[in-house]
């Protein structure tokens, strides 16, 4: 065993994919600090790890600089899904680039590596088919995700401008759809959305005809590349594509979690939102090579483990205790 942790700071960490992170990079022999504001991160999502003495939690949002010092930095910190993103766009793009600049600000004090989540989104409503890390985007810069688009974008820009200008060793992959336990219930991406409608016997809403496309990766799978990634030498900078080559229809997703969760629940259409991209699928041709890294987990196992998750959250919510009910 190592007599000396990697000390490793997680911003975002109580979010779905930070808590996975944070968990597993303890589980690894790291000292870990996660980060969070909280706007959609849960103190839930991490407390099992609260007693762990190589964990600490700190409230801090990353528009602000953060003084600490660490080894490796994996830069998650930003609302991932249109509900919430959408809610406050300013906040969002202060949120990727302000960010930015402060944990690369951070890194380049303390010589850290530094990671940064950026996704599938850069490359907008794509002409390309399947996604290639080469491939430079359709994105609307007026439109309502551009807050979300082209602040991971102008992060990218800092990322590498910073690595050229101040020799950061940085590291960026590009998170195609992910999915798994701890998911935010009402965050308004399709797995989630899908799952709570059938556990609850609710119409699954459809937007447009059901026929646009998706990829999705498991929780633990993503997690895998992301630590794969920040192991890699100085000469993998990325980007790199992380997700599942797998592409199946959002009406096919639907009528699987149907199937799975034994629900009643009907297939309703509603109009497609603005900017929706109708493909999105990876190349990981890139990540096959430079990180030997390819998903493991098969869609259906990945839903079961997701629903199970989701149908004791429901339980949970439903229990006299939680209503404060004497039973």
């Amino acid at each position: 065993m190592s007599l000396t942790r990697t000390r490793i700071l997680v911003t975002g960490g109580a979010g779905f994919l930070g808590s996975h992170l944070c968990e597993r990079l303890l589980a690894e022999g790291h000292d870990v600090l996660c980060v969070d504001n909280y706007f959609t991160g849960r103190k839930d999502n991490i407390a099992h790890l609260i007693g762990n003495p190589h964990f600490e939690a700190h409230r801090h949002d990353v528009t602000f600089p953060l003084y600490v010092e660490v080894d490796q930095i994996y830069n998650l910190a930003c609302p991932a899904s249109p509900v919430h993103y959408q809610f406050d766009p300013v906040q969002t793009t202060k949120t990727s680039v302000i960010g930015a600049i402060n944990m690369l600000g951070l890194a380049k004090r303390v010589g850290a590596t530094i990671l940064q989540a950026s996704t599938s989104e850069v490359y907008g409503d794509p002409t390309v088919h399947p996604q290639t890390e080469e491939y430079r985007g359709n994105v609307n810069p007026l439109g309502p995700r551009a807050c979300y688009d082209e602040g991971k974008r102008c992060a990218e820009t800092l990322f590498f401008d910073y690595h050229r200008q101040h020799e950061v060793r940085i590291k960026v992959v590009r998170i195609f759809n992910t999915y798994g336990p701890r998911m935010h219930p009402n965050d308004g991406r399709v797995v989630s959305n899908f799952i709570m409608q059938a556990l609850q016997n609710q119409d699954i809403t459809l937007y447009g005809d059901g026929g646009q496309t998706r990829a999705f990766c498991f929780v633990d799978d993503l997690v895998d590349g992301l630590i794969r990634m920040m192991a890699t030498g100085p000469e993998v900078t990325g980007p790199v594509n992380i997700g599942n080559p797998h592409e199946i229809s959002v009406r096919e997703l639907a009528e699987r979690v149907i199937r799975i969760t034994g629900s009643a629940s009907r297939i309703v259409h509603r109009p497609l939102p603005q900017d929706d991209p109708l493909q999105r699928c990876p190349d990981i041709s890139l990540a096959q090579s430079a990180l030997g890294w390819r998903p493991k987990v098969e869609l259906d196992t990945g839903l079961r483990q997701t629903a199970d998750y989701f149908k004791r959250m429901l339980a949970a919510a439903d229990s006299p205790a939680s209503q404060g009910v004497a039973g």
